[in-house]
């Protein structure tokens, strides 16, 4: 595509300075001249954002994979959630100090210079290792395609859900034999829903927790019905904004209604009101193990489908082989095996909620029994995702430039239709705009598969 070269000098200044490079600690993170930690004949260093629950389950998979394979010791690091993440990353792979092995979230893989930063995965060795693209949902797999090469191996989806108490749920009639949520498909069934909810609630709670004042949660949002109503964001070139203003506005408008139909406490903490007995959160899938270990009888759907179209809003984390200049041998194909390895052993990764992105362990009654993960496992056939381009992805720049305007309309302090012309004038100066990792624009970064 004619991309210019890149060196961790150029990529410092892109991302805001040469004088970040000496906070990062690099040194302290290892390179390859690090001796191993045990006995073993290879080593791989694998990064990862994992924290909390997260954490604590991939640690517990990294040591099943470390009994399994006491050849190869494993080196991990858990780095800050983010942008610090990814600044680090890129860093790294710049200056030919990075890992074996990375976690990213799949939406902000265009955007890291994919050939320069990142190094394509070998399907050869993760077939050998028990990992094709047959078994991974065929709209996925191509998210982590640029330019004809597979350059993430998803791990899971991530999705953002509707959560309901059906204790609440019964005593507004709202719940099925089956003893989940009726389903909804429009939006005056859902308005219906919420005001009968609203009557069977404890006094003093709001009736849904919406995030209402969180750019990446009404951001996420706004994605999933956005896309419901079949909206684009650019033509297939990435050189014209295709964003289609007055389907916005109606997702807009849809998001402010429930602050001022009194439905939405401004402000007010989500996870606790549901605790406490709200009847309805929109929360990610994360907060499954939360609100389990409160012992609370829930169930937990996709966003429901108000706008006629299943859709709600996903990311992926995923696999990434961070740019080295020597690239190959052992170390390589040990990485290859241990991403090969946690991602068909996901089941302990679906206890977090994450929905698995390896389709064969959706097909066994182990993830069949849990709940209420078998109540949203079909999202991954509608996802809602963020256009393909290199300033979108979880804490990207579309999040950080859209998010805080949807937010304006949706707490009131900017009118739905101005704040959807707002958003098409910003769309239009991204597209424009370059990357800092490489210097192309989206028309002129790699191309979809």
């Amino acid at each position: 595509m004619g991309r210019p070269g890149l060196n961790r000098r150029q990529l410092l200044a892109g991302i805001g300075g040469l004088t970040v490079a000496g906070s990062f600690g690099f040194a302290a993170l290892g390179t390859g001249a690090d001796a191993l930690a045990s006995g073993a004949d290879t080593r791989v260093r694998y990064w990862n954002l994992f924290s909390g629950g997260d954490g604590a389950n991939m640690i517990t998979m990294l040591d099943s994979f470390r009994k399994d394979n006491p050849g190869i010791d494993v080196k991990d690091s858990t780095l800050q959630w983010g942008n610090p993440f990814y600044t680090k990353l890129a860093m790294a792979a710049a200056g030919n100090r990075a890992p074996e092995l990375g976690v990213m979230h799949l939406g902000r893989v265009t955007g890291f210079s994919p050939g320069r930063l990142l190094d394509p995965w070998d399907l050869g060795l993760l077939a050998e290792y028990g990992v094709n693209e047959a078994d991974f949902n065929p709209a996925l797999w191509k998210r982590a395609v640029i330019d004809g090469k597979l350059y993430a191996l998803p791990l899971d989806i991530h999705v953002q859900l509707c959560f309901y108490r059906k204790d609440v749920l019964k005593k507004a009639d709202l719940l099925g034999d089956d003893g989940r949520m009726v389903p909804v498909t429009s939006t005056t069934e859902w308005f219906d829903a919420l005001k009968k909810a609203k009557k069977a609630q404890k006094k003093g709670l709001q009736t849904i927790g919406l995030w209402t004042n969180d750019q990446n949660f009404q951001w996420w949002f706004f994605v999933t019905f956005y896309t419901q109503l079949g909206g684009t964001w650019f033509n297939a070139a990435n050189t014209e904004v295709t964003f289609d203003t007055d389907k916005a506005t109606q997702v807009l408008e849809f998001l402010r209604r429930h602050v001022t139909d009194g439905y939405v406490i401004p402000g007010a903490p989500t996870g606790e009101q549901f605790v406490n007995g709200a009847p309805f959160t929109w929360e990610g899938n994360w907060s499954v193990p939360v609100f389990s270990g409160a012992g609370l009888d829930y169930g937990a759907m996709p966003l429901p489908p108000v706008f006629g179209r299943q859709a709600t809003h996903a990311e992926s984390h995923a696999f990434v082989l961070p740019h080295q200049a020597g690239r190959g041998g052992a170390a390589n194909e040990a990485a290859h095996r241990l991403a090969a390895y946690v991602v068909k052993h996901a089941q302990q990764w679906a206890a977090g909620g994450h929905i698995p992105a390896y389709t064969p362990t959706l097909s066994t009654d182990a993830y069949k029994n849990l709940s209420p993960q078998n109540e949203y496992v079909s999202a991954m056939d509608h996802q809602a995702t963020e256009p393909k381009v290199w300033f979108a992805g979880s804490t990207g720049v579309l999040a950080q430039d859209l998010g805080p305007v949807v937010v304006s309309s949706t707490t009131g302090s900017a009118k739905p239709d101005a704040v959807a012309r707002r958003m098409k004038s910003r769309l239009t100066t991204l597209l424009a705009s370059k990357n800092p990792m490489d210097g192309t624009t989206a028309a002129q970064g790699g191309a979809v598969a």
